[in-house]
């Protein structure tokens, strides 16, 4: 099969709301909402047009609902190049969608409408665009549409990257040990990384052994650390004022896997994958700033 593409990105594409508010209602009541934007987000959408922007072929795999054939949303995906061929349309029902509310204080409640994602795990593999792309990454999703993703990409040879993200709870023990293992290289931050570890009972060597040579990962500010056969690479984070940290941690996967297909070091890809992220914090929502290759070349060396 003709890989024409480099990257396939499975998982959430998803409408955000992000809604700023004096303070929190207490229930039953209301209150004026000061400020809010419609956004474009979902974890496996912010991975695919990130690295459609870095310049990347890249794919995407989501479920969504009858508001987005004709949304701005796809529209834009269509514009920047990013292939939606193989999106799982489900007519009746509405594109997932978050909701995340902030009060004065900086502090937030989020709310998330799978809606149309709750037909992942019906849904059949994509094994045509699986076998188009060098990688396939697993982003927030269905854990079971997930691992049948990865078992394909696995028999067909591809690289398969797994970022379970805010929807690690989601997994039981063992769905969680048969995606990490059919992966190669594992994402996550410092929360998430151990409460896998600790899930799985396992030390990071085993946890490598099973079956992600790679793992990343990444300590906000603090930068990132690569657990490869090399040994443990720590990498600084390069920074940036910082806006909003929506969208920051899909950003470094794009730019990290940018830079591993393009068969740089592993401490290359750490710290492209970090300039990539430093300009998605800059402003409010996760595909607002997004930068192309020479300028995230350009902020790695400054």
């Amino acid at each position: 099969m003709n890989e024409n593409k480099d990257l396939l990105a499975i998982g959430h594409t998803a409408f955000d709301y992000i809604i700023q508010v004096e303070e929190f209602p207490e229930p039953n009541s209301s209150i004026s909402i000061q400020k809010m934007k419609n956004l474009h987000g979902g974890a496996a959408a912010n991975v695919a047009v990130v690295g459609s922007s870095l310049g990347l072929n890249t794919a995407l795999v989501s479920a969504v609902g009858g508001d987005f054939a004709e949304s701005t949303y796809k529209k834009f995906l269509n514009d920047v190049g990013i292939d939606t061929s193989h999106m799982i349309l489900v007519p009746e029902d509405n594109t997932p969608t978050a909701f995340v509310v902030t009060d004065i204080n900086s502090d937030q409640i989020s709310y998330f409408y799978w809606g149309a994602a709750k037909n992942f795990k019906n849904a059949l593999v994509p094994e045509k665009a699986i076998e188009n792309v060098k990688a396939v990454h697993l982003a927030t999703g269905d854990p079971s549409f997930n691992r049948k993703c990865g078992e394909f990409a696995r028999e067909k040879g591809k690289l398969i990257s797994f970022d379970p993200g805010q929807d690690l709870h989601m997994y039981s023990p063992e769905e969680l040990k048969e995606v990490v293992c059919l992966c190669n290289i594992l994402f996550g931050n410092h929360f998430e990384i151990d409460r896998i570890r600790k899930t799985m009972d396992m030390t990071m060597q085993e946890l490598r052994e099973c079956g992600p040579n790679i793992v990343v990962k990444t300590y906000g500010k603090q930068g990132s650390t690569v657990y490869s056969d090399e040994g443990n690479i720590k990498v600084k984070a390069v920074l940036s004022e910082a806006v909003d940290p929506t969208g920051a941690g899909d950003s470094y996967r794009a730019g990290f896997l940018k830079a591993y297909l393009e068969e740089k070091p592993l401490e290359y890809c750490a710290k492209f994958a970090s300039a990539v992220s430093s300009y998605i914090i800059e402003a409010e929502g996760c595909q607002t700033n997004v930068p192309d290759y020479e300028m995230v070349l350009k902020r790695m060396y400054k």
